[in-house]
C-alpha cells in the first residue's frame, strides 16, 4: 500500500475520497440522488477552482505559495455583482473576459512580486490578500449588491442535461491538459524539482514561475464565476473562507509544498475531500466555530503525510 500511494501521490486523497462518500451517503441517503447532482456540483465547483486555482504557484517551487485565491474570487464576484450588472453589461462576452483579465493581472503581480522583486511568495500573496479583502469591502458598500443573469443562473444549476458546476470545473481542466500538451508543463515540473539545475539547462525560472501565478489568477476567474453564480450576491465577508480549504485541498491531493510533486487530478481528489467533509460537519450539526479548526488539523495532518511520502520517495530513489 505504501508503494502505491508513494507512486500515486493523488491515491491518499482518492480513498479517502471514496470513504467520505460513503459516509456521506449513510448519513443524508438523497446526497446521492441525481436531482441532487446539479446542485451539489454547483457548490462544490468554487471548492474546487480555488485549490486548482491554487496548484500553479505550488509546483513551480522555491516556496511558492498563493494565498490571495480566495479573495480574488470574492473580488471578482463582487465586480460583477456591483459593477458590470448594474450598468447592464451581463452578456457572457462581457463578464466572462473581464473576469479572466482581472484575475491574470492579479496572478501576474503576486508572480512579479514573487520573482522579478523577490519577495517571500507568502509575504507577497499576504500583502495580494489584505488589499483584495479591502477592495472587496469598498466594492461592497454599505448595501449587499445582488444580481444574476440567465446564463449565470444556468451555471448554478445546469445547461440542458449537463450540471453547470461540472461546466465550470471542466473548463479550468481542459485549459490545465492543453497546458499539458506544451512544454510549459515539463519547465514547471522541472523549475518546481530544482530551479538552479532547470536554470542551468536553458529553462526561464523567472517566466515560468510568473506564467504559474497569472495561470493561477485566470483559473480564479473562473472560480469567481461560478461563485457568483451559487451566491447571486456580493459578500465580502466571504473573502477569506476558500484560503484555508484551497490549501488544505491542494495538500491532501499529494502536492508537496516544496514544488516537487503535484497535480491538478490529485487537486481536485483533494477538494472534493474538503467538500464532503463540509458536508458530512453540516449533515452532524457540528457548530460552524469548529470548522476552521477542524480544516486546520486536516491541512497539517495532509501536509505531514505528503512529506513524508515524499521523503519515502526520495530515499527510495537515492
Amino acid at each position: 500500500m505504501s508503494r502505491f500511494l508513494r507512486s500515486r501521490p493523488y491515491a491518499f486523497a482518492l480513498v479517502l475520497f471514496a470513504v467520505l462518500l460513503i459516509a456521506n451517503i449513510a448519513a443524508q441517503p438523497s446526497f446521492a440522488s441525481p436531482s441532487n447532482w446539479a446542485e451539489t456540483l454547483a457548490i462544490f465547483a468554487p471548492f474546487a477552482i480555488a485549490a486548482l486555482a491554487s496548484t500553479p504557484a505550488i509546483m513551480s517551487g522555491g516556496g511558492g505559495i498563493d494565498i490571495s485565491i480566495g479573495p480574488l474570487m470574492t473580488v471578482i464576484n463582487m465586480v460583477i455583482v456591483a459593477n458590470l450588472l448594474p450598468h447592464g453589461l451581463g452578456s457572457p462576452w462581457v463578464v466572462v473576459p473581464a473576469c479572466l483579465a482581472i484575475g491574470a493581472a492579479v496572478g501576474a503581480v503576486n508572480g512579479t512580486l514573487v520573482t522579478v522583486l523577490r519577495f517571500q511568495p507568502v509575504v507577497a500573496t499576504l500583502c495580494m490578500n489584505f488589499i483584495l479583502t479591502g477592495l472587496a469591502t469598498q466594492l461592497q458598500g454599505s448595501t449587499t449588491p445582488q444580481g444574476s443573469t440567465w446564463w449565470t443562473n444556468d451555471l448554478s444549476s445546469s445547461f440542458g442535461h449537463i450540471p453547470g458546476g461540472l461546466i465550470s470545473i471542466a473548463v479550468v481542466l481542459a485549459a490545465w491538459y492543453a497546458l499539458s500538451r506544451t512544454a510549459y508543463t515539463r519547465n514547471l515540473y522541472a523549475t518546481g524539482g530544482d530551479d538552479a539545475t532547470a536554470f542551468s539547462a536553458g529553462v526561464d525560472v523567472t517566466r515560468v514561475r510568473i506564467l504559474a501565478y497569472t495561470i493561477g489568477g485566470l483559473f480564479a476567474g473562473v472560480g469567481g464565476l461560478a461563485l457568483m453564480a451559487v451566491l447571486k450576491e456580493g459578500e465580502a465577508g466571504n473573502a477569506t473562507m476558500y484560503t484555508l480549504v484551497a490549501l488544505a485541498a491542494v495538500a491532501l491531493g499529494g502536492t508537496t509544498f516544496t514544488g516537487k510533486r503535484g497535480s491538478l487530478v490529485g487537486t481536485l481528489c483533494g477538494a472534493a475531500c474538503m467538500y464532503l467533509i463540509t458536508n458530512l460537519l453540516g449533515a452532524a450539526n457540528v457548530p460552524d466555530t469548529w470548522t476552521d479548526a477542524i480544516y486546520g488539523c486536516l491541512l497539517l495532518g495532509a501536509v505531514i503525510i505528503s512529506a513524508g511520502l515524499a521523503s519515502a520517495t526520495a530515499v527510495r530513489t537515492s
